[in-house]
């Protein structure tokens, strides 16, 4: 009893680990989300940029320069030649050991709104990277989510060849049987034997293509694949119809909105082109405090304070040419997002219909499964009391074969189909369960300098 209990108590640790150990869709997207280059390469994108909305914002402080230094001055000059000793006029040369130092301080107070033009510029280039960080979190995880989903067909599909062959080893012993007992006929077991090694051959394709599909799921999550467990169904998810589907598609896709803020990043840098029209106004002050400067012993101090105005009246053109630049970037942008948004159309579009279609065919499938499995068995009955054929035998279990194949290979086509539709969206992970990377979340919007992006967006 003692061992009894102990033998139990192992298989049931053993059933436990091999439960803890099965990876969900949920972990592995996760996994991958956390980890791989490309969201990373955009997460690191993204972090980049926006450094340069404080590199904007630096033009509305002061700048303070300070500088120094000691050395040696020669001078002849009007001045040194002109010195009087006594009653004799010095000609010559002179020389000190020279000291200079300055402090400038300068605040700017107006420049026409271009550090304010520039700051909303990489507020929404920021914003734009932040979507593309969302975006490309949904592609990866499209991707992952086919891999994930093909190494759980892939080993459906080798348990079905395995099954097959475990039926053709079957018929192949019992016409070796019957060959045995001088009931069985030669070419009976020669075509036996070739159905069996066809049913061989699908076993070792179909190892193959799991291999296949273990190493394309490592290409996306960068570890090779452990057991996996079946996700959830997602069709709860999807919206009830195709309009509905299309709308969602339009107001969620990160690409779009990434299309949208660079849109934004365009008006504002046409507002900093239109900054050269007026005119600059800051404040400057500070003092150069120097000594022995110009052949001219002792101090040689300067301190001001001034209220500037620069206000450039022409330059050749070229603020003219920027401003008309920036302005078909504009249009450029437009373009682009115009061009997105009939690709997100589109992707959802061709989604619905890929998965409308393999759902209306899955109650076929599932038939057509369901019949051949029936008349396998009926034919194995009839063929052991002689009323079928052994060609009927073995196209009976090609048949069965053939069609519980269809039937996986739609099952996890519409899995997938279903998830394409929520990628389409923009609610892939979302789904799922997934955290996005905190970077894929857009900066806080001005709402004055929103009004302005709008009126001139329109």
């Amino acid at each position: 009893m003692k061992l009894k209990s102990v033998i139990t108590g192992i298989v049931v640790s053993i059933a436990l680990v091999s439960v803890v150990s099965a990876q969900t869709l949920q972990e592995a997207l996760q996994q991958t989300i956390d980890e791989n280059p490309e969201i990373m390469t955009s997460r690191d994108e993204r972090l980049a940029v926006e450094q340069e909305i404080d590199q904007a914002k630096a033009g509305y402080f002061p700048t303070i320069d300070i500088s120094a230094g000691y050395g040696f001055d020669q001078s002849n000059n009007p001045t040194t030649r002109a010195r009087i000793f006594g009653s004799q006029l010095q000609q010559g040369t002179t020389q000190y050991s020279r000291e200079e130092s300055s402090l400038m301080v300068r605040q700017m107070l107006f420049d026409g709104m271009a550090t304010q033009s520039e700051v909303a510029r990489q507020k929404a280039r920021t914003n734009s990277k932040a979507y593309s960080v969302f975006g490309r979190s949904e592609i990866v995880g499209l991707k992952l989510v086919e891999a994930y989903l093909n190494v759980l067909r892939r080993e459906e599909l080798l348990q079905l060849a395995e099954e097959n062959l475990a039926i053709h080893i079957k018929t192949n012993d019992q016409i070796k049987l019957r060959g045995e007992q001088g009931v069985g006929k030669k070419a009976d077991l020669e075509q036996s034997g070739g159905r069996l090694s066809l049913a061989q051959t699908s076993v070792r394709a179909e190892e193959g293509n799991l291999l296949d599909a273990k190493t394309a799921y490592q290409r996306v999550a960068g570890v090779l694949p452990g057991k996996l467990e079946m996700p959830a169904e997602p069709n709860g998810f999807l919206p009830g119809d195709l309009d509905t589907a299309i709308e969602k598609a339009v107001n969620n896709h990160p690409i779009l909105k990434s299309a949208n803020e660079d849109i934004e990043s365009a008006i504002s840098q046409h507002e900093t082109a239109k900054a050269a029209y007026l005119p600059n106004v800051y404040f400057e002050g500070g003092g150069i405090f120097n000594r022995n400067i110009g052949g001219v012993p002792g101090p040689n101090e300067d301190i001001s304070a001034m209220l500037r105005v620069k206000y450039n009246l022409f330059n050749g053109g070229k603020n003219l040419a920027r401003r008309d630049e920036t302005g078909y970037l504009i249009a450029q942008a437009k373009d682009i997002r115009d061009n997105t948004y009939r690709q997100v159309v589109e992707s959802m579009r061709l989604s619905w219909v890929a998965h409308q279609t393999i759902k209306n065919q899955m109650e076929f499938f599932k038939f057509h499964a369901a019949a051949s499995v029936k008349t396998q068995a009926a034919y194995q009955l009839q063929f052991n009391i002689g009323q079928r054929t052994l060609l009927d035998l073995l196209d009976s279990a090609n048949e069965m074969f053939i069609a519980k194949t269809a039937y996986a290979n739609a099952k996890y086509d519409e899995a997938f189909a279903a998830y394409r539709i929520l990628a389409s969206m923009g609610e892939l992970n979302q789904s799922i369960g997934v955290t996005l990377p905190q970077e894929s979340a857009p900066l806080e919007s001005n709402v004055f300098w929103d009004t302005l992006i709008n009126r001139n967006s329109n």
